[in-house]
């Protein structure tokens, strides 16, 4: 799934469904790395990248949002946050690691086998 490409005014358009922000620099978007590949394979989630373009992967699912833009437009507050979208507009958020929340708000079971159930962010 290619990301929308920012509007003229240069406020980037947030997709609709699955949304993660995280930077390479927190330890808890690092534990998720590979629960974040895996939710773009099967679920077409975006990533926006606040300090490496390349995190947690080169690829086109993963945004440089190293000018903070869309972390602005979501409102975060901790990475790694991550949101479902519905008509442009947030239904559900959750920050950190918390494979049951992350379970709930994606729809799958089974996210992050290994990985300690929470860390946050």
């Amino acid at each position: 799934m290619a990301p929308a490409p920012p509007t003229l005014s240069g406020t980037p358009t947030i997709p609709d469904g699955l949304v993660a922000v995280v930077k390479e620099a927190c330890p808890a978007c690092q534990l998720v790395a590979p629960v974040l590949e895996h939710l773009a394979d099967v679920a077409g989630l975006v990533v926006y990248t606040q300090d490496d373009p390349t995190f947690p992967t080169a690829a086109d699912w993963v945004i440089d949002d190293t000018d903070l833009a869309a972390s602005w437009q979501i409102d975060l507050d901790a990475v790694p946050t991550l949101v479902r979208r519905v008509d442009g507009v947030e239904v559900a958020r959750t920050i950190g690691w918390d494979r049951y929340n992350w379970e709930e708000l994606t729809g799958i079971t089974g996210l992050g086998d290994g990985l300690p159930v929470f860390k946050p962010g």
